[in-house]
């Protein structure tokens, strides 16, 4: 499997629209894709509020495409209206534990 996990800070008061955003991801039909989660860290060691977004596709080759699609640059587009600066991201091969 292959996928991203980014960083992120959103805007104040943008949480819920950002958690809606995630859900609707997910629910979105996209070839090859697997899952994806938000994560709120309980503790932050960040001085502003942070959120760790991934995606997990079958394989490099679907989530590249996926990457390159117009739906998902409107997707990015819709997130990045959220968020503080843009995210932080990491792209690489996962594998179930």
């Amino acid at each position: 499997m292959y996928g991203t996990m980014a960083r992120i800070q959103p805007l104040p008061g943008k949480e819920a629209e950002l958690i809606a955003i995630g859900d609707s991801m997910r629910e979105a039909p996209m070839p090859g894709f697997r899952a994806s989660f938000l994560f709120k860290p309980d503790h932050n060691p960040y001085s502003n509020p942070t959120y760790f977004l991934v995606a997990v596709f079958e394989d490099e080759a679907t989530y590249k495409a996926n990457a390159d699609s117009p739906g998902q640059d409107a997707r990015y587009r819709e997130l990045r209206a959220l968020l503080a600066a843009g995210p932080d991201w990491m792209d690489g091969t996962y594998w179930g534990m």
